[in-house]
C-alpha cells in the first residue's frame, strides 16, 4: 500500500469511512428506535382514582418526549395493589421497552412487608424510569363524622375503609392502630379510594387512613371546597407545607417510642417514590436510557405541567437512577425492624 506525503493510504480512508459510518448510525437508530411504535403503560389501579390519573396524564405526553414519538397506550390492569401489573411486566410482557407500568409503592414493598404475599415480582430488579410524586398521605373523615381531629380517633370508635393488603388505605389503618393507638375498626375490601369516597358519602364509614394527598384534591375537590371534610392527619417522613399551614398535625406527635418510630420510617419511607414508573428487567441500556431521559424531560415538560395544574395533581419527581437506589436500600432493611413493620400493618 502506497500513500502520498500527507494523505491517508486508500484502504486507512476506506476504513476509517466506514468507522464513521457506524459511530454515527448507532446514535441515530437509537433516536429511530420508537419511531411507528408504541408503547402500553400498564396502570396497576383501578380507573378514576388517583393512580389512575396521574398515570393517563404521563401518557398524554409522555410520547412527545421520547425520540421518534411513539404513541402511549394507557392500559388500566388493577390488582394485589399494583403487583399484578409489575408480575405480567416482569414475566409476560416484551423485554425490548415496548411495554412499561405505572405502580403503587404497596407493590415494591409488598415482597418485603408481607411474608405470606405472592411474589410476582422482585421490586429490585425491575428498571424505574422515575417517579412523579414524592407524596404526602392523610387520614380523613367526613364533615359530620364523631371523629373530628386525631385525638378523637384516639379515643372514639369509628369505622374507617381500605382496599386490600399492600395498599395504603388498608397498611396505614393498622399501622396507626399498633403505632399511635387509634381505635377505629379497619374494613377492607373496596376498589380503590375512589370507592372509598363513594362509602364515607353513604354513610357506610366514618373516613380512611393512607390517602394520598395529591389524589385526594383531585378526587375530591369539592369536599375541601365546601368543607365536607375533616383532615385529620398528614403522614409523611418531613411534614407538608400546605397541610401544616392547614394546621393539620404531623405523624410523629403521635409515635412515642423509638422502637415505633423505626417500623413507622420504614412503613412511610415507600412514599419518596409514592407513583414509579416502570421497565422490564432486561431492558436494553440503549432503550432504557431513552426512557429515562423521556421521563426526565416530561417532569419539565410545560404542557405536561399545565396538565398537572389543571388536574390539581402534585409534581414533584424524583429520576429512576435515584430510585432503584432507594429501593435497594429498603430491601436491605436489618431483619428485626422489618418483622416489626410486617405485624404494624396487619389486623
Amino acid at each position: 500500500m502506497t500513500s502520498t506525503p500527507g494523505t491517508f493510504p486508500t484502504g486507512r480512508i476506506a476504513l476509517a469511512a466506514a468507522m464513521g459510518v457506524a459511530l454515527a448510525a448507532a446514535p441515530v437508530a437509537a433516536a429511530d428506535f420508537y419511531a411507528g411504535k408504541s408503547i402500553d403503560m400498564l396502570i396497576g389501579a383501578p380507573p378514576a382514582g388517583g393512580y389512575d390519573i396521574y398515570a393517563r396524564a404521563l401518557a398524554r405526553h409522555f410520547g412527545q418526549n421520547i425520540p421518534g414519538k411513539p404513541s402511549i397506550i394507557a392500559k388500566n390492569m388493577p390488582g394485589a395493589a399494583s403487583g399484578r401489573a409489575a408480575g405480567f411486566l416482569a414475566t409476560i410482557a416484551p423485554k425490548d421497552g415496548t411495554v412499561i407500568a405505572a405502580i403503587m409503592p404497596g407493590a415494591v414493598m409488598g415482597p418485603l412487608l408481607d411474608e405470606k404475599a405472592e411474589v410476582l415480582f422482585d421490586p429490585t430488579k425491575v428498571q424505574y424510569l422515575g417517579t412523579s410524586n414524592n407524596g404526602t398521605r392523610v387520614c380523613v373523615s367526613r364533615k359530620d363524622a364523631k371523629v373530628k381531629t386525631f385525638d378523637d380517633v384516639l379515643t372514639q370508635k369509628a369505622i374507617f375503609g381500605g382496599v386490600s393488603a399492600n395498599d395504603s388505605t388498608r397498611d396505614y389503618g393498622y399501622m396507626h392502630k399498633h403505632t399511635s393507638g387509634a381505635l377505629y375498626d379497619v374494613i377492607a375490601g373496596y376498589n380503590g379510594t375512589n370507592d372509598i369516597g363513594l362509602a364515607m358519602e353513604r354513610g357506610e364509614v366514618d373516613g380512611a387512613c393512607g390517602w394520598d394527598w395529591a389524589s385526594f384534591k383531585a378526587q375530591r375537590p369539592d369536599w375541601l371546597r365546601d368543607n365536607k371534610v375533616n383532615v385529620l392527619l398528614q403522614v409523611s417522613l418531613e411534614p407538608n407545607e400546605e397541610l401544616t399551614r392547614m394546621g393539620v398535625p404531623h405523624i410523629w406527635k403521635y409515635v412515642k417510642t423509638e422502637e415505633n418510630r423505626k417500623v413507622v420510617e420504614l412503613v412511610i419511607g415507600q412514599q419518596v417514590f409514592q407513583r414509579s414508573y416502570i421497565a422490564p428487567p432486561g431492558v436494553a441500556a440503549e432503550q432504557l436510557a431513552i426512557l429515562r431521559k423521556a421521563f426526565d424531560d416530561t417532569m419539565k415538560d410545560p404542557n405536561y405541567l399545565a396538565d398537572a395544574e389543571k388536574l390539581r395533581i402534585d409534581i414533584s419527581p424524583l429520576p429512576g437512577t435515584q430510585v432503584q437506589q432507594i429501593v435497594q436500600k429498603l430491601h436491605a432493611t436489618p431483619k428485626d425492624i422489618v418483622e416489626k413493620a410486617r405485624a404494624a400493618i396487619r389486623p
